[in-house]
């Protein structure tokens, strides 16, 4: 998993790589020798099933917390030596802060907790 704060921005970003299979989304071969095999992937019913698992979890896991979710998406991860994994890209955003402001200590914290209950909660790892 990467987490990366947006410089000057209340917003963090995080990429899921999926690393193992999933069998209850019909998700079974992760690694995939280029890109455009991802793609396959990532439009797939169980593709969308989990993203929309993923919503009602960060919905649950974002009550109360002062974030928002901006993007949820499918991502063509880099894997290990030419391979690439179908994963999740999430935008979060601190929704108490001014567009102009950095993302607080408190609110990175949460981001880092947040991402750790999502995928401990739909079995990612």
């Amino acid at each position: 998993m990467r987490i990366v704060t947006d410089k000057g921005r209340p917003s963090a970003t995080i990429e899921i790589p999926l690393q193992k299979p999933l069998p209850d989304y019909d998700i079974e071969q992760m690694d995939q020798p280029t890109p455009r095999d991802v793609d396959g992937i990532l439009v797939s019913q169980g593709f969308r099933d989990l993203v929309d698992d993923a919503r009602g979890v960060l919905t649950d896991l974002l009550s109360h917390t002062g974030l928002e979710i901006v993007q949820l998406t499918g991502a063509i991860c880099p894997g290990d030596e030419e391979v690439y994994r179908p994963g999740l890209w999430i935008v979060l955003q601190e929704n108490a802060a001014t567009a102009t402001n950095a993302l607080s200590p408190a609110a990175q914290t949460r981001v880092s907790d947040v991402a750790k209950q999502l995928v401990t909660r739909l079995g990612l790892t």
